[in-house]
């Protein structure tokens, strides 16, 4: 396959919506586009799953025949005090159980920055290692596996101290690969000059449990978080990441997740029979 593929040609049972994509919308609303545009995953925030509560949450999806991708997100381990690590550990817990109440087997975790007036890196780190570890028999007694997801360098102060694949790779190693997974988000790893042989290494290690893609826009939005793109929009070769991806034995859901304003304000059936179109041209030949 190559070049534009009309809506005839294209096969999109792989596709999934990840929720903040469309995050002006209720999570029943999100559930309708997706059965309008004929998406047949999503992937909810829990905030969209806590509005309407996670049981609802999950009839409604079930009802609708879509699957579920992942759950975003946990994580948020990097907390010194005990309090904080305690309040840490049961978010994630609960959050476990959501994702088990919804079918998946797949909980993103964004590990978290630095402490306020923290400026000791690796002492940071070292504690999201240990709150992993607390966390894991718990994920592995309700089948979930933890999703380790880098994030761009540009976020390591405050969201996550894990920038590259390697890193999350080197924080899953302990671990069976059943139990702690990496996602490879193209907005957040395109750069990485040791992207290819980590893809590899993460296939090897039959580590990759979700494949999240978007562009990279420039310039960089006033709020970084809101810099994701459309698909085309930006600066990442999607072919190259994603024959990567498919080389290291990925067949799973790809999920789009956008954070970006004029994606937000747009009408949402527009953007989603765009992110289809996008999808077949760049993603799809190459997944």
């Amino acid at each position: 396959m190559s070049g534009h593929q009309g809506d005839c040609q294209a096969d999109y049972s792989r596709l999934s919506l990840n929720s903040a994509t469309a995050k002006k919308l209720t999570l029943p609303q999100v559930i309708d586009a997706c059965v309008a545009a004929g998406i047949p995953a999503i992937g909810p925030w829990r905030d969209r799953v806590a509005e309407v509560g996670v049981e609802n949450a999950a009839r409604l999806i079930k009802e609708a025949g879509l699957r579920v991708s992942s759950l975003c997100r946990g994580g948020f381990l990097t907390a010194p005090d005990e309090a904080g690590q305690a309040a840490a550990l049961a978010d994630n817990r609960a959050a476990i159980l959501e994702a088990v109440a919804l079918e998946t087997t797949e909980l993103f975790l964004v590990v978290g920055g630095l402490a306020p007036g923290e400026k000791d890196v690796i002492a940071a780190r070292n504690r999201v290692a240990e709150r992993l570890a607390d966390l894991v028999p718990f994920a592995v007694e309700h089948g979930i596996r933890l999703v380790l997801e880098p994030l761009h360098p540009m976020y390591a102060a405050d969201r996550a101290l894990i920038s590259t694949l390697g890193q999350a790779l080197d924080l899953a190693a302990p671990y069976d690969a059943s139990a702690v997974g990496v996602a490879v988000d193209t907005f957040h790893v395109w750069w990485d000059p040791d992207l290819k042989s980590q893809i590899e290494r993460a296939g090897r290690e039959d580590r990759i449990a979700s494949y999240q893609v978007c562009d990279f826009n420039l310039p960089i939005a006033a709020d970084a978080l809101l810099s994701r793109g459309m698909m085309g929009d930006g600066v990442i070769d999607f072919a190259t990441i994603g024959g990567w991806v498919r080389d290291a034995g990925y067949t799973g859901d790809i999920e789009v997740e956008i954070f970006n304003q004029e994606i937000w304000d747009a009408d949402a059936d527009t953007v989603l029979a765009t992110l289809k179109e996008r999808y077949a041209e760049l993603v799809l030949p190459h997944a």
